[in-house]
């Protein structure tokens, strides 16, 4: 116990940065989406699939920590909206994956959440060797925090994919 005494004040201060964070990350989050009348929870899903380009509904729950029937009230609305399309897949006919249109895409790309950006600029601007370290950090950190609490709360793609 001792070690973390001896940090109390670094480790307060980075859990305030990351609690400051996803505040501020979801109070703008809110308020640009509902200034192109849209939800916060659909900008989720833009700017998800703006990264990765398409999803399956499992993979889309998974991703959003949500159930597969609130998840595709969501979509409902979004392919309605003009904002996504569900595509059958060439893999397997049984499968639906979620894809941005060309007017999700425009929209995803013109909303900015800018607290989370400012992290991702923040960690791609150290060194890479202290780049690794932290992910290595963070990662356990986030090991032991799943430990806690019984359950993932963060995915690794390359883990899955291993």
């Amino acid at each position: 116990m001792r070690g973390a005494e001896k940090h109390r004040g670094a480790i307060d201060r980075i859990v305030g940065a990351a609690m400051y964070l996803q505040t501020e990350s979801r109070r703008l989050a809110k308020e640009q989406a509902s200034s192109h009348g849209i939800t916060a929870t659909q900008l989720n899903v833009l700017k998800l699939l703006l990264a990765v380009n398409e999803l399956s509904l499992t993979e889309l729950s998974r991703q959003m920590m949500a159930k597969n029937s609130t998840v595709t009230g969501i979509v409902d609305r979004m392919v309605a909206a003009n904002l996504v399309v569900r595509e059958q897949s060439a893999a397997d006919r049984r499968v639906w994956k979620i894809r941005l249109t060309p007017e999700g895409k425009a929209l995803a790309k013109k909303v900015d959440v800018a607290p989370w950006e400012i992290l991702q600029r923040a960690v791609l601007a150290l060194p890479p060797a202290k780049l690794d370290q932290l992910i290595e950090t963070l990662l356990e950190v986030v090991d032991h925090v799943e430990a806690q609490i019984g359950k993932p709360v963060a995915r690794d793609k390359e883990k899955e994919a291993g």
